[in-house]
């Protein structure tokens, strides 16, 4: 089935009642026939539902839909974006364990690969993996357990070959896991170009309306299996009741996606022909150096763009305080268009010299363009911009 249905009708399963919405099962715990049964649940010798932190049917619901989506065997879902970055990690990497990773990651997920990991002996190593040659150079020289990309990148929407990167890492027996955050399974699908993993802030996208945190892995059985029994152990599960406000959101994730790189791309433009812009950040512009092998492996561009002002951060915020309409927010893949400055919000932890290396100066700003009128984006933007 098409991407259209499949985020309406896959992974849906009724009760006795023949509900025709998906059902919320807001419980902590199942309960069984008999002693014989809930032993056999526990040991996994039948199948069945038996704590929620396990695994609950609304939250299988949601896993359903998105793996079909993304052209996986399964999914799992997990309490947020980073918890199933952390996930991954903790489940294929032990002490002594390298980790290749791109150098332009968001924020959060290089402080917990920089700072947490390498508490228990997992090292990372940076890498511009948007160079093909680097890339497999650094590979074939680290041999590591996992190679961890975004792909477009947070915030300056770089792109990695990632059929090129894929091939390499199993080359040296490594696992390759994309995060698929800014462009859904809608855009792309890593999987098909030999991702072992794909990674999802659910919070963003998935959502689309800035309502709940949620996260989630996706891949071949074997492998999520893998996660699955370190989730459960651990336990940042996904709560039901977000699993159900993903499953809603996931109904106009196909319809959401068209809008956003529609606007996307008309902001993108406005901003390139604006005189107090030095430089945009978008994969739909001719002029982004990956702009060919966007159209060659996502089936769209995107709504995020990020563009750099002269000035540094005092005109950057200049800007960010006299929009009326973007809110003023670090998230992203709302319907509602934001506006962040990526330096002292989303990678404001990291060391200036290592923004400095990953191209996120204080002139830049990021946009997630959402689903208002673009026209009256545009206006909201130029008045910001002119008026400095």
């Amino acid at each position: 089935m098409k991407a259209k249905t499949l985020a309406v009708r896959a992974g849906q399963t009724r009760s006795h009642f023949q509900e025709h919405a998906e059902a919320l099962y807001l419980t902590s715990s199942f309960v069984f026939e008999s002693a014989a049964q809930a032993a056999a649940r526990f040991a996994g010798d039948e199948e069945g539902f038996v704590y929620s932190r396990y695994a609950n049917p609304t939250v299988a619901m949601f896993e359903s839909r998105l793996a079909a989506l993304e052209g996986g065997e399964r999914c799992v879902a997990t309490a947020s974006g980073m918890a199933a970055i952390l996930a991954v990690v903790m489940t294929f990497c032990q002490a002594g364990d390298r980790i290749v990773a791109g150098r332009g990651l968001f924020g959060a997920t290089q402080q917990l690969f920089a700072t947490i990991l390498t508490r228990f002996g997992v090292t990372t190593e940076w890498v511009e993996l948007s160079d093909s040659d680097a890339a497999a150079t650094a590979i074939r020289r680290v041999r590591p357990r996992l190679v961890y990309c975004e792909s477009p990148t947070n915030p300056l929407t770089e792109l990695i070959d990632l059929a090129l990167v894929a091939e390499v890492a199993h080359e040296v027996g490594a696992l390759f896991v994309v995060d698929n955050c800014f462009c859904t399974p809608i855009l792309q699908q890593p999987l098909a170009f030999g991702a072992d993993l794909v990674v999802h802030s659910a919070t963003k996208y998935l959502d689309g309306q800035g309502r709940v945190l949620g996260g989630a892995v996706v891949g071949a059985q074997v492998l999520v299996d893998e996660v699955v029994r370190f989730l459960r152990t651990a336990g940042p599960s996904l709560s039901p009741f977000n699993a159900w406000v993903l499953l809603k959101g996931l109904e106009t994730l196909p319809l959401r996606m068209q809008a956003h790189c529609a606007h996307a791309q008309a902001v993108a433009e406005f901003l390139a022909g604006h005189p107090n812009v030095t430089r945009v950040y978008f994969p739909g512009l001719p002029s982004h150096p990956q702009h060919a092998l966007a159209k060659r492996q996502q089936r769209g561009f995107g709504g995020i763009v990020a563009f750099e002002v002269a000035g540094e951060r005092q005109a950057a915020w200049q800007v960010i305080d006299r929009v009326r309409l973007f809110s003023i927010t670090a998230n992203l893949g709302d319907a509602k268009s934001t506006i962040t400055h990526p330096a002292s919000t989303t990678h404001g932890r990291l060391a200036p010299e290592v923004r400095a290396a990953m191209g996120v100066r204080e002139g830049l700003i990021r946009l997630s363009v959402g689903l208002e009128d673009p026209e009256d984006l545009i206006a909201d933007l130029d008045q910001a911009l002119t008026l400095r």
